[in-house]
């Protein structure tokens, strides 16, 4: 996350973080978080979205950056899908505005197409698939964030599949 001095800055707003991503190669999926970011990814086919790591959150911009920067290259990634947390009205939560920024910083610093994706209840469907796994509490905290992470990028690849487009989230039908 951009530290605070960079709240301001145009690269990081977000409107920095709304290109497209190209409609083909992998994607990560992050669901972004103040202790940890949830990563996940998919193939190049667009078929399947994985589980891939959890980045412990540091503080520390420079190391976040360099992180990310080399996720993309290992991985192939030629685009973000960041989980935004809205209410189920579709208003904004209180984390929504740091996610945006932190979609920006993405951007800025990857030079990769950010866009963002409803993750209402992604984190509760986490812990539901975890439920029946067999390891301990500990074990499925640290894996529930980047479990979440796959949970919003399988949905954003399901949405782009059956023509979805990349639009804010709006109200759950009631």
């Amino acid at each position: 996350m951009p530290p605070p001095s960079q709240a301001d800055d145009p690269s990081t707003s977000p409107a920095a973080s709304r290109s497209a991503v190209p409609t083909t190669g992998r994607v990560a999926g992050v669901d972004y978080g103040r202790k940890r970011i949830g990563i996940a990814i998919c193939d190049t086919h667009r078929i399947l979205a994985s589980p891939l790591c959890v980045r412990q959150s540091t503080g520390d911009a420079a190391s976040d950056a360099v992180f990310f920067r080399k996720l993309a290259a290992d991985e192939a990634v030629v685009g973000f899908v960041v989980g935004l947390p809205i209410h189920a009205d579709g208003s904004d939560s209180r984390m929504s505005v740091e996610v945006e920024r932190f979609g920006g910083w993405l951007a800025a610093e990857t030079g990769l197409p950010v866009v963002f994706h409803d993750e209402r209840y992604s984190s509760r469907e986490a812990t539901g698939l975890l439920a029946g796994s067999g390891l301990s509490r500990g074990r499925k905290k640290e894996r529930t964030d980047a479990i979440a992470a796959q949970v919003v990028l399988a949905s954003w690849l399901d949405a782009q599949a059956h023509g979805g487009g990349e639009r804010r989230p709006g109200p759950l039908d009631a």
